[in-house]
């Protein structure tokens, strides 16, 4: 934390933005020929890096939202996710983008887009602003990634902890959540 109390900055607003553009740059290239791009961002800590990489995409796009939660404890299995929010649209044949804040372990990540897959998108590609890979536990392929960060806690820019911090314009390391409180 800062004499003010913020989280320390790690990626500061400048250094998002440019990512953000290379990000948009790379999915419209790839993207290219498809007819039409479902864009699904996984809430709620997307939202902010969403919003920003699809005004980018000057390319004909569906916006649409996932919201799951993840248990591990005894009584069930890493990685059981219960889906809290569904889809509005059919993946059926489409070209479809999933959009996350930050991936960890995996398991959320690989189950979320093996159930795209069951539910007949041609394609599922992975944009994640932040791979905290020195946590992975099962591989998932991530085809457009922001940054690598270390095992810290970061908050902003969509990023929460207990429900604060969403809104700073940059990431941030929360040295110790829940000390200030």
């Amino acid at each position: 934390m800062t004499e003010d109390g913020m989280p320390r900055e790690l990626i500061s607003r400048e250094v998002l933005d440019r990512r953000v553009g290379e990000l948009a740059d790379e999915i419209e290239r790839d993207y290219a020929d498809s007819e039409e791009l479902l864009c699904v961002g996984v809430l709620k800590g997307s939202v902010f890096f969403m919003s920003d990489l699809l005004q980018r995409l000057s390319r004909p796009l569906v916006v649409d939202f996932f919201q799951t939660s993840s248990y591990r404890g005894e009584t069930t299995s890493p990685g059981e996710v219960r889906i809290r929010r569904d889809l509005d649209h059919s993946l059926a044949g489409r070209d479809v983008l999933l959009i996350e804040d930050i991936v960890d372990t995996g398991y959320t990540m690989r189950t979320i887009m093996a159930l795209m897959g069951f539910r007949g998108a041609r394609s599922v590609r992975l944009c994640v602003l932040l791979d905290k890979a020195c946590k992975r536990e099962t591989p998932v392929q991530i085809h457009y990634r922001g940054f690598e960060v270390d095992d810290v806690f970061v908050v902003g820019y969509g990023l929460d902890y207990d429900d604060r911090y969403r809104n700073l314009p940059y990431i941030g390391v929360l040295e110790e959540p829940g000390a200030s409180e």
